[in-house]
Parts: C-alpha cells; structure tokens; sequence
C-alpha cells in the first residue's frame, strides 16, 4: 500500500515553481486530512449475519490504515463523517438490548478515542435511536463534534433567533511542520452538515426537538463567520451525496454545490456509499478525477463500513504575513481490500488494540445474533430477487400484513384492503458478491431475521388510491435498464446506479413489468418520460385495479415519509406510525407461526422483452444450488468481480 507523499517528489516541485519569483512566501507545507465514514457499526471485521470473519468490513482495519497513512506524513488531522452508531447488529444489540447508560462509552468511541480522532460530524442514522442515546453515545468521544444545519426547535417560526443543537464549526490550533523541521502556527477550521431529510426519516424522534436548514445556505452564512475568525483553511464535513441535479434547497445530496461556496478548501463527504475519486463520477462537469477535486476543490468519499479511508494531501503555503493558501492537493480513497474473481484479498490486517477495546461488546452482539425465534421449512434467499418474485421479501410482506391487520382492527380503516411493500435489502450491488441474504432450511436465529431485514426502520402505513398504489411501482421500476426488444447484443437488466432498497414490491396486487419501456422516474423521483409505463396488467382481485379505489400499504418510516423520493410519499398519506420496528414485527411473525415456509407468490414478473436474446444480469456465485432458481434463466459464466452472470432465456 502507498499514499500520496505531497512535497516529497512531484508536489515539491509543483509548490516550489508556483511560489517562484514570490517575495512574500517563506515557506511551504503539506497536511494530510483523513477521513471515515459511514462505519455503521462495523468496528470489526466480522459480518454478524454469516457469524464468521469479512475481510471487506471493519474500523480495526481503518485504523492499521490511518497508522500508515500518518507515518508517512508530517501533519495529519483524523475526522468522521457519522452513520457510525447504527447500521449492523453491534448498534442493535448496545442500543436494543444492552442500552447505554449516562457515562457509559459506547464501543465506537473506544475504537475511536484509540485512533486520536481530531473531529466527528453526525451523519443522519445517529438519529435512529433517538437523542438521549445519541446523547449519552457522543458524551464519551474524546474529540468534538460539528454540525451547522440542525437547530433547537424554539417553536416561535423566527429563523434569526434559531440556536445551532451542535456546535456548527470547530476551529484545531495546530503546528505545521515545514520540509525542514520549522513549525507553523496555523488555524483549521471544520464544519459539519447533515441531510435536512432527518426530519422524515426521523420524525418520530426529532419533530418537536429540532429543525434542520439546508446545507449550502448554512455554509454561506458559517464560512465567511470562520475566516473571520481566523481560520486560515476551511475543511467542510459533509454527510451528502453529490448529484448535478437544480439544487431546489434542503437536498439531501448537496455537495457538488458546496463545493461552489467560497471559502471552502476541502470536502470531506459521505452518506451514499461510493467511492470518491472512482470513475462513477467521470461524467461530472467541474471533477477532475486525476487529482481528486470537484470544482477544484480537494474532496474524498471512502466508501462504507469501512472499505476506505479517505485521504487528501493539501500543499499549503505561509507568507510572510502568516496568510495561508492551498497551493495543490491531491485525493484518494484507500481500500482496506480488493477482488480477484470472488476472493477477497486483504490489503491490511486489523488493528490488534482496537480488537481487543470492543471485544466484550463484540462477542454479546454474537450471542445475541444466535438466539432462535422460529424454524422455516425451506430455505430464504435473495438471489433472485431483482428477476423475479422472492421469497426474502414475500416473508417481510407477509409479517408486515400479519401486523397491519391486527392495528387496523376496529379502525374507521378495518375492512379497507391490505397491501404490503417490501424491499431487497441485500442483492449483491457494491456489497459484492457475497452481500446476499442466503438462510438455510431449519432454525431462523435474530441473526436471520436481521439478514432479512437490514434496518432499524419502524412500521408506517399510508392510504393511497389505486392510480397512486401504480405509480409507486413505477418509481421502483426505475431498478432496470431499458431493453431493446429487437436487439440480440449483449443487454445488462439492472441499473447498478439504482439502490436495490428502493426496488420495492407491492404484495396484494399482481403486475408485470415491461422493460422494453423507458423508466417514467429518474432516481431522484422526477418525471423523465410523461407518457412511459413499465407497470403493466396491474390487478387487484384479478380485476385491473380501481384508480380512485383506497387501499392501505404496510411499510417503513423511511419510505411513507419521503425516503427514495417516490411519488405520493412525503408523509401526508401515512395512517399508521407505529412504534414497532419492521425487524421486530417479522420476528414475532416468525415467533407466533412457530414454522413457516416462505415461498414466493409469484405476485409480479417481467413483461416478454421481444426478441432481444443476450439480457444478462448478475447474482451470487451459491445461486446455482438455490431451489428458487427461476425456470427462465441461464447460467454463462463468472465476473472478474466474482459474481455468476446468467442470462434471460425465456422471457419472450
């Protein structure tokens, strides 16, 4: 493994000829700005769902990184970008189970306050358990916290006299040592966002408490206040994503326009698991990927549960009047693994005293994870799920059913019918090959359960009309490339850009969906194509469904309030805000069935593509064992990745 070494070879020379000739510049140093984010409670490299090692996944492998990473510097600052306390069955089991008690540290913040963390900003799932965990968690990190866009919600409708619930910006009085050992005073500043959708996805915890701006204005008005203070570079720490799209105000991806607010140096940016600098973002105006810069700001996103530990090497030069400048930068995101076919080739071991921090709480979360509630009589899989019906996904529709009708009971909503929306949560994607639900017949242990259903969402139901109910699938069926029905070249069905969990299922009704058509939505929830429909045949009772006709639909709080940006879901429609957890609810399913046999019903399937004769799509390497193996498919061969490729073969 090697990092960049900024002024040790080919930035030297870039600084010394760019001050050439400069009276005032006196001296020139680098810094190197470290980042991770999005840990989700992976501290260890162990997936808890397998009960077994992953080499893909951990902070203790960060950390052997960050060790590199700062002897090979002769300034480094370390900061997180948050989702760090929820996202795996470690952050269930401290948060569900043990609980935290005021002083109590939080197993992330033993691993962390190992690693001398300068800086954390929060990320919107440190919201998921409420802000009394979030609370007592942060209270035990040994380094500050930032964020400018969330606000004490005083309820007097006066923005100017809104109080900042963090504290926005940190200003790090550090010593910068010089190519000759000189040390330089110098003040970094560090600003944290979050995305403003915390409101939705956490309304239940937050509405009433807090208020959330959007992330571009709260730079404007915080930036120009810290260079006025005196920091002389500005880092801003962004938990968003990066989308081109018109910026509207309160975006959730905002930082391809952060990037445009002056004053900023570099962007430290997270929350949509990807990888910055990576060819995904190759066709962005204003990125340069050889350097790692968007706008020619310096700028990182390592990935998740960390994958990758962002690095940007500043040049900075000092005059004579103690002014500094950014003279140069460079940004990579470092891998802790990489792929040859389906193995998985360590890059780094982990870090033995980080093991050892978290290990009383690593090993209750496996105990915890074994624990039985129930036996199924075949196995579950989510191979198939984005070709086919799934039975992954039947089992979370039909507990979520099982639920909705008992809360509906003697409701002026009881009697009106039930349907259900599911998601695969796990299929493969940037996970790899290997991030598949995949439970065998026999005991169904917490660990399943939590396979199955991946987040800690919470029960919500919302009343939709029939032409509402079809748009919603419309969204979801954004999840696949638009097939030529008259080609025979090679046609890859899935949009990898489009998240598996937003691939939503509607149980209770029957459809097909007819690829050859254009997408009517972008991701984004836009409109694209007015006069498009993939939906097609959509039935209710063997009847093509009433338009006006009101149905009722089981799913999650991060859906009915917004989250995937589909279409009649913004939290007006929800009916049900139930405080159970989506998780919880399959559990007791599981639990009060005692044995279930969760095959799919064959509720949906894809329209004939014509003639096109080489639509290929990928799935697990274990998916040619798997006794769902749909009929009209073909295996063809393995990926350079790992993943088996088949091909469609009787989807005329």
């Amino acid at each position: 493994m090697t990092f960049y070494r900024p002024l040790a070879s080919a930035f030297i020379g870039l600084t010394v000829s760019l001050m050439a000739g400069s009276a005032l510049a006196d001296s020139s140093v680098s810094l190197r700005i470290l980042e991770t984010t999005d840990i989700h409670g992976h501290l260890v490299n162990y997936d808890y769902y397998r009960d077994a090692a992953s080499q893909t996944v951990g902070l203790a492998k960060d950390a052997t990184l960050i060790k590199q990473a700062r002897e090979e510097a002769d300034n480094a600052i370390l900061i997180d970008n948050g989702d760090l306390i929820q996202g795996n069955p470690l952050g269930d089991y401290m948060a569900k189970r043990h609980g935290l008690k005021k002083g109590e540290i939080h197993p992330v913040y033993k691993a962390m306050n190992l690693m001398d963390y300068d800086v954390g900003n929060v990320g919107n799932h440190e919201f998921n358990y409420g802000l009394t965990f979030l609370g007592n968690a942060i209270a035990g990190a040994n380094f500050p916290y930032v964020n400018a866009n969330i606000f004490i919600d005083d309820g007097d409708n006066n923005p100017d006299n809104d109080k900042p619930y963090f504290t926005p910006y940190q200003m790090l009085k550090r010593d910068l040592v010089d190519k000759d050992g000189k040390k330089h005073p110098i003040t970094i500043g560090v600003i944290g966002f979050a995305p403003p959708q915390i409101m939705q996805w956490d309304k239940a915890n937050l509405e009433g408490h807090v208020i959330t701006k959007d992330i571009v204005d709260m730079a404007q008005k915080y930036v120009p206040e810290m260079r006025a203070k005196g920091a002389d570079i500005v880092v801003a720490v962004a938990h968003s994503g990066m989308s081109t799209q018109t910026r509207h105000g309160m975006d959730e991806n905002a930082t391809y326009y952060l990037s445009k607010v002056k004053g900023i140096d570099a962007i430290l940016f997270g929350h949509a698991h990807s990888v910055f600098p990576s060819d995904k973002f190759a066709d962005i105006d204003g990125v340069d990927l050889t350097k790692g810069t968007i706008n020619g700001v310096a700028a990182v996103m390592p990935g998740f549960w960390g994958s990758h530990v962002g690095v940007i090497d500043l040049s900075l030069s000092v005059k004579d009047d103690g002014k500094w400048s950014v003279t140069d930068s460079l940004s990579e995101a470092e891998p802790i693994y990489h792929r040859e076919g389906r193995d998985v080739v360590s890059l780094v071991d982990a870090d033995p005293e980080i093991l050892k921090a978290v290990e009383t709480e690593h090993k209750a979360t496996i105990e915890y994870m074994r624990e039985g509630v129930g036996t199924t009589e075949s196995s579950i899989n989510s191979f198939f799920a984005l070709v086919a019906d799934d039975p992954s996904i039947q089992i979370v529709t039909n507990a979520q059913t099982w639920y909705l009708k008992k809360i509906l009971s003697g409701t002026e909503y009881d009697g009106l019918p039930i349907l259900s929306a599911g998601a695969p949560f796990k299929a493969g994607g940037r996970g790899g090959p290997d991030y598949y639900t995949d439970i065998p017949a026999g005991k169904i242990a917490l660990k399943n359960v939590a396979d199955l259903y991946v987040y800690p969402n919470t029960v919500r139901a919302v009343l939709l009309t029939g032409d509402q109910v079809r748009e919603w699938l419309e969204m979801s069926a954004g999840q696949f490339n638009q097939i030529d029905p008259d080609s025979s070249e090679e046609q890859m069905l899935i949009n990898e850009d489009f998240p598996t969990y937003n691939f939503d299922v509607i149980d209770g009704v029957t459809y097909e969906i007819d690829v050859t058509q254009p997408a009517r939505y972008s991701k984004e929830g836009e409109v694209v194509n007015k006069d498009a429909h993939r939906i097609v045949d959509l039935k209710f009772g063997g009847k093509p469904i009433d338009g006006d006709q009101k149905f009722v639909v089981a799913t999650n709080n991060y859906r009915a309030s917004g989250g995937g940006h589909f279409p009649g879901l913004d939290g007006s429609t929800i009916i049900v805000d139930a405080p159970d957890e989506n998780r919880t609810v399959l559990a007791n399913y599981i639990m009060d069935e005692k044995t279930i046999d969760p095959k799919a019903d064959g509720n949906w399937h894809l329209a004939p593509v014509g003639n096109a004769s080489k639509v290929t799509f990928v799935t697990s390497p274990k998916a040619s064992d798997a006794a769902n193996a749909p009929s009209h498919i073909s295996f063809v061969g393995e990926t350079a990745e790992g993943f088996a490729q088949y091909v469609l073969t009787s989807v005329k």
